[in-house]
């Protein structure tokens, strides 16, 4: 009753008596009860929760992606719990700016002119779209016509704000003359994307960076690059391939980038832009900003996060850096105690992933504990019944309990919920 409120779960009772009046046959009491009991907990199932993440995907989109790091709980519940100085200027006592609370670290970790928050990446893009772009054309690579989660596609998003589509190129190889070629006096951006959950191999050819960059200054039209996942330093010291970073792309001359805060940033939600000032000065005048703006939890989180980027003696206070971090001897010294506890269950090695739509082949090597069952649906369904609720993966009809998710304090918990659903389905 707690959990789902008393007017909801009196609605609930009043349905499932609706339905038992209106059947031909006569219900008895215990049946009644057990639909009601139903009815609750698929109400309590809908309600947003925290649930574990035993599926080893450390990015997992479903599942939220980047757990916020302790600094960037506690910096919301400090704005949240009163009043802030969210668009107030403590030195002049005027109306200040609510960007200016992030753009300065924004600044000195990108090496960017200036920046600009919104709340999702993809609004970033939109913003710049229809600031640059309303009525104009956009050159961008047939090899970068992207759709990743959601429908969210390139050549949607160019034709809702407004541009026109100038593709150039062939799927697997495009060229700068192609790009040359194709420069008119409509142009109004040379766009790169990130290409998401996907990669080209084989006979392929692209264009770098730094030479459309150079190609944008020569012609005088902007160039913008999309880079989503928003790496802001180099994860081979993960044993994870390169990531294009944000600093890289700033460094090749890119006019304006666009970036995730809840990718490998590992922040909140939020979309990020930043590069030339005079280009994010333009984007500051469009009406369209305030539909979009970041609230001043965002903000909070966000700044939090980006001081723990500061120092990489920091960064593995974020979750996602702390479980890329981890050994796999420390994974097996906690599966034992996993499989003590849980009847057949076994430790194996396994792959884990980055996940996000980053970085589609990156695997991570893991441990997870593999529970033998003769319906492995029917156990991972009973799991996501306990509370908090545990996501696993099924692989080889067996459920498997990936540790590089699991948070070392949570294994006390998942041990119990996993034995008991375990036993509840042998």
């Amino acid at each position: 009753m707690a959990v789902v409120g008393r007017d909801r779960a009196k609605r609930a009772v009043d349905r499932v008596l609706d339905r038992a009046r209106a059947s031909p046959e006569a219900q008895k009491y215990g049946q009644i009860v057990e639909a009601v009991a139903t009815e609750l907990e698929v109400i309590r199932l809908q309600t947003l929760t925290n649930v574990v993440n035993a599926t080893g995907i450390i990015l997992h989109t479903n599942l939220g992606r980047a757990p916020l790091a302790p600094e960037a709980l506690r910096a919301v519940e400090s704005v949240s719990r009163g009043y802030s100085n969210l668009e107030y200027d403590l030195q002049t006592g005027e109306r200040g700016s609510r960007y200016s609370h992030v753009g300065g670290i924004l600044q000195d970790v990108t090496g960017a002119e200036d920046s600009l928050l919104v709340n999702n990446c993809a609004a970033a893009v939109l913003l710049v779209l229809d600031t640059f772009a309303k009525g104009r054309e956009v050159i961008v690579a047939r090899s970068q016509l992207v759709e990743i989660g959601g429908g969210f596609r390139i050549p949607d998003v160019l034709a809702r704000s407004g541009a026109t589509l100038v593709e150039v190129g062939t799927t697997n190889r495009v060229y700068l003359e192609d790009f040359e070629r194709s420069l008119s006096p409509c142009t109004a951006l040379l766009l790169r994307t990130h290409p998401s959950n996907y990669r080209i191999e084989g006979f392929t050819h692209d264009v770098s960076g730094r030479e459309l960059a150079e190609l944008g200054r020569r012609a005088g039209v902007p160039v913008v690059e999309d880079l989503g996942s928003g790496a802001l330093f180099d994860l081979a010291e993960y044993g994870i391939e390169h990531e294009r970073t944000v600093q890289e792309a700033i460094a090749d001359g890119i006019g304006l980038v666009t970036f995730s805060g809840d990718k490998l940033l590992a922040g909140p939600q939020a979309g990020i832009v930043v590069g030339r000032a005079n280009l994010v000065a333009r984007l500051r005048t469009n009406p369209l900003l305030r539909a979009l703006r970041v609230d001043k939890m965002t903000l909070a989180a966000l700044g939090a996060t980006l001081e723990l980027h500061r120092d990489p003696a920091l960064r593995k206070r974020i979750p996602i850096f702390g479980m890329l971090a981890t050994s796999l001897e420390e994974l097996r010294g906690r599966a034992d105690a996993y499989v003590a506890a849980i009847a057949g269950a076994v430790a194996l090695e396994c792959a884990a992933y980055v996940g996000g739509g980053g970085l589609p082949r990156a695997r991570i090597p893991s441990i997870a504990v593999a529970i033998a069952t003769q319906n492995p649906e029917l156990l991972a369904a009973r799991l996501r019944e306990e509370s908090p609720p545990i996501v696993a993966r099924i692989d080889d009809g067996r459920v498997l309990l990936d540790l590089r998710t699991i948070a070392p304090e949570s294994d006390d918990p998942v041990i119990a919920s996993a034995a008991r659903a375990a036993a509840a389905t042998r």
